[in-house]
């Protein structure tokens, strides 16, 4: 069987339209996926800088703005909270970090009565957890 040796193959004029449906496709796509709801619990952070942190192992706990708990991505109340900290603590080889994750709308009182649920349950230490600063560019000489 003979070919054809000047086969014309992609050297006719390019047709823009396919690609630009493609992208008009992404476009809409993306559009789309920005107004897809975020599962998760809408939490404010506190801002703050150069904070110290912890090496030790850490046992997290959420406070909202309502003053629900969560622990283990779960909704509890302060009994359960308080046995699932000590059942964290009973667990652990090493002395457990507190790291609380506080709506800016916790009030002072709940922050230190979620402390001392967990110093009741063993565990001493305590953080609040924070956002970093927003760094800011240098003016332009």
């Amino acid at each position: 069987m003979k070919f054809p040796r000047n086969s014309r193959l992609l050297r006719g004029p390019f047709d823009m339209a396919p690609f630009a449906a493609v992208l008009f496709l992404l476009v809409i796509f993306l559009m789309l996926g920005a107004l897809v709801p975020i599962s998760g619990l809408p939490l404010r952070l506190p801002v703050a800088d150069n904070l110290p942190g912890t090496d030790k192992p850490t046992v997290t706990v959420v406070v909202d703005a309502n003053g629900r708990f969560y622990f283990a991505n779960q909704i509890v109340n302060e009994d359960k909270l308080k046995s699932a900290l000590k059942t964290a603590v009973q667990k652990s080889r090493e002395p457990l970090t507190l790291v609380i994750q506080a709506d800016k709308a916790v009030t002072y009182d709940q922050f230190i009565h979620l402390t001392l649920l967990a110093r009741e349950a063993g565990i001493q230490n305590a953080l609040l957890a924070t956002l970093p600063r927003a760094v800011t560019a240098p003016a332009a000489p």
